[in-house]
């Protein structure tokens, strides 16, 4: 299990907002956001607003460390950018079942359109 504290510190820090800020933004204090960090496990609410002020994904924060690739270019002291990449077989079977369903989706449609022109035939 990822402790979920580090990553949000984590993301917070390359996006160089301080604690202070990140408080603001979630309207508590900074103590209590403090403490946020600190936890290991956060509440899914609390979870999705940090990630929207962060601008990363919820999976992204969830999954920092373990699946995540994380490039952080810097250049004179200015982020450059952030890649992270979760599991792409997974992304690669989803899009595979997808692309298949919709194949056999067309195909049922085809197949009802030739039986139509097939009635309408036998009927003339």
């Amino acid at each position: 299990m990822e402790h979920l504290g580090n990553n949000i510190a984590r993301l917070r820090n390359f996006r160089r907002i301080p604690q202070k800020e990140m408080a603001a933004k979630l309207r508590m204090t900074q103590q209590a956001y403090s403490a946020v960090e600190n936890k290991a496990e956060i509440d899914e609410d609390l979870l999705e607003k940090i990630a929207e002020v962060l601008d990363f994904p919820v999976q992204a924060v969830r999954e920092l460390d373990s699946h995540s690739v994380l490039s952080i270019n810097q250049q004179g002291g200015n982020a450059g950018s952030v890649f992270y990449q979760y599991n792409p077989n997974e992304k690669i079977q989803e899009l595979y079942e997808r692309l298949l369903k919709e194949k056999d989706d067309i195909i049922k449609s085809k197949d009802e359109v030739i039986e139509m022109y097939k009635k309408q035939k036998n009927a003339s």
